[in-house]
């Protein structure tokens, strides 16, 4: 018996079908990590120009001593561990959605940066970070010339 190429819902649209397949994967793989934790916690902010990168992430709770901050090469890692709550038997908890426990996020920069030029500051459970950019690294105008 010959089978659809396409499934009749995609009304024409041949992707249709692979998205929804993919929706269907990005949920069966969310349960396979810790209730609350994404794989993309803590959320980042990044801009640059053409000196220097500035990141920024919220951290609420924790203080500078809870947090690493590596970089290598234009991998910039920020790793921490959020206390366990209270636990107990006389403990019944209605709704926990903050994160606790270890978490590690590493992002890709858009270029290298010089490891003994990054500036980092922990105000108010706010992690910003300013890394310059390596000399050797910056774009250089080359002036042309007319004969």
């Amino acid at each position: 018996m010959l089978q659809p190429v396409f499934s009749p819902l995609n009304n024409g649209d041949p992707f249709a079908d692979m998205r929804r397949m993919q929706s269907a994967m990005n949920r069966l793989f969310e349960g396979a990590r810790a209730p609350g934790q994404s794989a993309t916690y803590p959320p980042v902010n990044f801009w640059a120009g053409e000196d220097s990168i500035v990141m920024t992430t919220e951290l609420p709770g924790l203080t500078d001593q809870d947090i690493e901050l590596t970089v290598k090469d234009t991998m910039l890692s920020i790793r921490g561990t959020y206390a366990e709550p209270e636990s107990g038997d006389d403990i019944v908890w209605h709704r926990r959605e903050r994160v606790d426990g270890s978490f590690l996020r590493s992002v890709e920069l858009p270029f290298r940066v010089n490891p003994d030029h990054i500036d980092a500051r922990f105000e108010n459970g706010v992690l910003t970070v300013e890394m310059q950019r390596p000399e050797d690294d910056k774009p250089k105008r080359i002036e042309i010339k007319t004969t």
